[in-house]
């Protein structure tokens, strides 16, 4: 799921501050500790081939953030694929992999339990 800016419904708007809230945004129900994530990537990075081996060739952490600038490819498990590009909030349920069309720059907020053991097995990859 993504969501542009400007597609975020306007909660507050007074002269100084305007809040934007999108509810409903995913569930962080049972994951206990997030990491804050701070992730550049490099026009062409496809993060595919590191994932080959967890369950179902995919990440399985969910992952809240916003594109900072850049654009990525995030393609689910049934196949189905969205763009978010920078100034978008985005949420990426398990089951997905990743791809930066362009240098990308984003920021992540993730169960640290299962991201670090998807990172420690693309560490492993690119070792092995």
């Amino acid at each position: 799921m993504r969501i542009a800016k400007q597609d975020i419904p306007t909660k507050i708007n007074v002269p100084g501050a305007i809040a934007r809230q999108q509810i409903n945004f995913g569930d962080a129900t049972g994951f206990g500790m997030l990491s804050g994530e701070y992730f550049s990537l490099g026009s062409g990075t496809d993060i595919s081939p590191l994932l080959k081996g967890l369950e179902g060739d995919l990440c399985q952490a969910p992952h809240w953030g916003y594109v900072l600038e850049g654009s990525l490819v995030v393609t689910y498990a049934d196949g189905s694929q969205e763009q978010p590009t920078g100034g978008d909030l985005f949420y990426w349920p398990p089951g997905h992999s990743v791809r930066a069309d362009a240098y990308a720059e984003l920021i992540l907020f993730s169960p640290q339990h299962e991201h670090t053991h998807v990172m420690d097995h693309m560490l492993a990859k690119m070792a092995g």
